[in-house]
């Protein structure tokens, strides 16, 4: 039987309804099956009928199986480029470098297609966005030693974006980072690290970095936000399985993931200059470098030989630096010293709102 889902005081009327995306006549919809066709599951509570998650929580966002259409190669532009007047200064992007390719993928061109499979230098990357969560993650197209690409599945847990890959068509939670359903349930993708600010800062510090063109192939009007006050008012479009009042709903904060422990960073704990934490979580040393309500990045410190770094800020926009003298950039790359190409391991960890990762993993911590 259909639970009936209570719409939040917000406006929905005119969300996506061009773009085929969630819309509030469907937010009543479980998932009444597998769309890999693996399973036929009926959204009754009881059973699970091979998903790892709650089948009566996966809920279908309304257009159905890549009816948010993912970009596939999109075209990409210096970020200088007239065409880019579609971005505002504050708008968000991620960001990622392999090699001497620098790229940003704009929120503006994510709220419409949530995922980007693209070639980022060496890197075969899905670039995984959540309009509804706001969780931007950065997942390897390799499978099992095959190339993939990722789309969209209309389904939603916890609000949040299920991926599938088209490789299996196996189904993915995107906070949760594992493979949920289907051939590859269980299997962990490879986490490429991103980095989220907004665009302004983004020209300065990368003028010479490519940006995703507003040329999708695709009719959008990618200088519109489709859905409405979300992003600041209070209330969710669909439900989530637990709701954590330590903090405002949509607050951006830093989520690191390790051993599916979360501990989450706020802006608030660093000033208008580049500032950074170390700090220990799960046995990690961490290094959080931070600018109030520009960026949030988090590494690790412990290097293969053995040496663990005290990172601190350099003066320098974009730039810190260790007890060696080294000077690291915020892709984690050493940037001058002893350890120069050398890079900083990585740690699971994205932006998002705070309630995604408190409805995910229910023992979240906050620094302090």
């Amino acid at each position: 039987m259909k639970r009936k889902i209570k719409i939040q005081t917000f406006l929905l009327a005119a969300i996506i309804f061009v773009a085929g995306c969630e819309t509030p006549e469907n937010t009543t919809g479980k998932t009444t099956g597998n769309t890999t066709g693996n399973t036929t599951g009926s959204g009754n509570s009881g059973s699970n009928d091979g998903w790892l998650i709650p089948l009566d929580e996966v809920f279908d966002g309304g257009p159905g199986k890549d009816g948010i259409p993912a970009l596939n190669d999109p075209e990409k532009i210096d970020v200088n480029h007239s065409d880019n007047d579609y971005l505002k200064n504050g708008d968000l992007v991620l960001g990622i470098k392999s090699g001497d390719e620098i790229t940003a993928y704009p929120h503006p061109i994510l709220d419409w297609h949530e995922i980007i499979n693209d070639k980022a230098g060496d890197l075969k990357v899905a670039v995984t966005y959540c309009p509804l969560t706001g969780t931007g993650v950065g997942w390897s197209r390799m499978i099992n030693n095959s190339l993939s690409t990722y789309g969209v599945s209309g389904l939603l847990y916890n609000t949040n974006l299920i991926p599938y890959d088209r490789l299996t068509g196996s189904n993915w939670s995107q906070i949760g980072l594992q493979c949920v359903n289907g051939e590859l349930i269980g299997n962990i993708p490879e986490i490429i690290q991103l980095i989220e600010m907004p665009w302004e800062l983004w020209k300065q510090l990368y003028p010479d970095s490519k940006v995703i063109s507003s040329s999708t192939g695709h009719s959008r009007n990618y200088g519109y936000y489709p859905y409405g006050g979300y992003r600041t008012e209070q209330g969710l479009i669909f439900p989530i399985s637990r709701n954590d009042n330590r903090l405002p709903q949509k607050e951006r904060v830093l989520g690191i993931i390790i051993n599916e422990k979360v501990r989450v960073y706020r802006f608030e704990s660093f000033s208008n200059t580049l500032e950074t934490l170390n700090v220990q979580f799960e046995g990690e040393n961490l290094a959080i470098i931070g600018r109030k309500n520009q960026y949030m990045i988090a590494f690790k410190t412990k290097m293969e030989d053995g040496t663990s770094l005290i990172i601190s800020p350099s003066g320098k926009e974009g730039i810190f630096i260790d007890q060696e003298g080294n000077e690291w950039n915020l892709f984690g790359e050493a940037v001058s010293g002893q350890r120069q190409a050398q890079h900083l391991p990585s740690v699971n960890s994205f932006m998002g709102y705070w309630f995604s990762f408190a409805a995910f993993y229910p023992e979240v911590s906050i620094h302090p």
